[in-house]
């Protein structure tokens, strides 16, 4: 993680809620273990481990970016029923060594999805 006076200063936390992800009424993801990055000014980012994601609703696209502060990001768009969000979840395969715990988890797009929900833990 970058040092904590710097513009982009990145930490990741624990988040302690249940979060899900709903698109075109499908549930695409429902976990109680993801991670919440904050990275400077940027909104706080919910990593979801692909485990608990319904990875057969994605599909990887050619897509791609870079950032200097946790490396090469791919993107998947999103299919449910014959509605398509086109590179609406990213992830860090090989993040850097800082945001290593990235590795193995997405994020969705929020204005992408239907809803992206925060609730208390069961």
């Amino acid at each position: 993680m970058s040092a904590p006076g710097h513009a982009h200063a990145i930490t990741i936390e624990k988040n302690p809620n249940r979060i899900t992800v709903t698109f075109n009424g499908t549930v695409l993801a429902d976990t109680q273990s993801a991670l919440v990055l904050k990275e400077g000014p940027l909104p706080p980012a919910n990593y979801i481990p692909r485990e608990d994601v319904q990875m057969s609703y994605l599909q990887r696209t050619d897509h791609s970016t870079h950032c200097p502060f946790k490396g090469d990001a791919s993107y998947f768009s999103v299919s449910v029923n014959g509605k398509t969000a086109e590179n609406a979840v990213w992830t860090y395969e090989a993040p850097i060594d800082s945001v290593a715990q990235i590795k193995d988890y997405v994020v969705f797009y929020p204005e992408k999805m239907d809803a992206i929900k925060e609730l208390p833990r069961d």
